[in-house]
């Protein structure tokens, strides 16, 4: 398989906001139904990266709009719209794509180290159903590899800097007297947890409600944090009393309408959400303050300049582990020769004419020489890119060492 062959097709927020990401959103049960059409689609091997930042599907095809129309088969977007909004990218330019990518150097906020959880997770499910193969497997490895390095060795993801640490710099510029205010969360998945702990980390409040359809999961978190939680069922009545609500949902509607606060106090209200899970238009209330990710990512700080000059080392760790996936790869293509060598080199000691030439030969061939021989060749193929000539040394150094 060759680098050419391999695509990347996406949209992130550099070009959409969180209302045309939505609507190229793909959830576990969407994922699923992708890998069950793909082969449709003339693709053997892809995953699909989708989180609130972006949507993604990397793989190889012939074309990359064989990727476009697996993804937009599953998603509420149309392939027209995504075309206008997407980029591709091919080959070594969609290689070096996914290292910035899972490096946090592509991420809406700099550094931004989640994205590698993430990557793993989208290829997990891929491989579960038969999507990964040597290629992507091989790719994702070193990218993975790439990123462990540039977390360890710069301080490209240093300081506290996400989306949920976002919220919270949000909140002490909006809200005063926080310990007094009631926050209701909505959502205890990942981004969810993590931004309840930043509450009670950063502003020393537990005057925080738990909302989550799986009950038992805001149990769960609650008794860890010394927080409250209440049956989804009553959320209208939690969102009434709120003067703080924080939704870290994944449903394909908004959980919070215009209507739900069209009256009542003052209310803050920030949606951790892609799609959008508080309807847009709750902004336009007089008494309603809404942020979502973009305006969450657009909150800047020292943490951020610094990590921005830890950028060049970054790329210099991603162009190394470029080079290694490289060399790997066009060792690849070495394979067959080097497995036809083996073969051939493995038969001779049937060889008359080799056994006549090699007095000292005991009548068995040692697999140790061979796999020497084959290793040396290998070397020189990616070296000189002399296949030819190399078979023909290959030959020549097994015999003298026989001899």
């Amino acid at each position: 398989m060759e680098i050419s062959q391999f695509y990347i097709a996406g949209i992130n927020y550099k070009k959409t906001d969180a209302a045309a990401r939505g609507q190229f959103a793909v959830n576990t049960e969407q994922y699923i139904a992708l890998t069950r059409k793909a082969e449709l689609f003339g693709i053997t091997e892809f995953f699909v990266l989708s989180t609130c930042n972006r949507t993604e599907i990397y793989g190889l095809a012939h074309q990359s709009s064989d990727l476009v129309d697996l993804l937009c088969s599953e998603t509420a977007g149309t392939k027209e719209t995504f075309n206008q909004l997407s980029y591709n990218k091919k080959g070594s330019a969609a290689v070096e794509h996914l290292f910035l990518v899972a490096a946090g150097i592509d991420s809406q906020i700099l550094g931004d180290y989640e994205i590698v959880g993430q990557i793993k997770v989208a290829t997990r499910v891929a491989k579960e159903h038969g999507f990964i193969g040597t290629f992507l497997e091989r790719l994702v490895n070193c990218v993975l590899q790439s990123s462990k390095a540039i977390k360890s060795q710069t301080q490209l993801s240093g300081g506290t800097v996400s989306v949920s640490f976002a919220a919270i710099q949000f909140l002490k510029q909006q809200a005063v007297n926080i310990k007094n205010k009631k926050i209701l969360v909505i959502g205890t998945g990942k981004i969810g947890r993590n931004t309840c702990k930043n509450l009670v980390d950063y502003l020393e409040t537990h005057n925080i409600t738990l909302v989550n359809r799986t009950e038992d999961k805001a149990t769960e978190l609650a008794k860890e944090l010394n927080l409250q939680t209440a049956p989804y069922e009553m959320l209208q009545e939690e969102v009434k009393q709120a003067d703080i609500i924080i939704v870290a949902t994944n449903a394909a509607e908004p959980v919070i309408t215009k209507a739900a606060v069209q009256t009542g106090n003052a209310k803050i209200l920030v949606d951790l959400s892609i799609p959008n899970n508080i309807e847009p238009a709750c902004a336009l209330l007089p008494h309603i303050t809404l942020v979502d990710v973009d305006g969450l990512s657009a909150i800047n700080d020292i943490t951020l300049q610094k990590r921005q000059a830890e950028v060049p080392k970054a790329k210099a760790i991603i162009q190394e582990h470029i080079a290694e996936f490289t060399a790997w790869h066009g060792m690849r293509k070495n394979v067959p020769v080097l497995k036809a060598v083996k073969e051939k080199l493995h038969s001779m000691q049937t060889c008359s004419l080799f056994q006549s030439a090699n007095t000292s030969f005991s009548g068995c061939i040692q697999p140790a020489n061979v796999q020497k021989v084959i290793t040396n060749m290998a070397v020189k193929m990616q070296q000189q890119r002399q296949p030819g000539c190399n078979y023909i040394e290959a030959i020549n150094d097994f015999i003298a060492g026989y001899n």
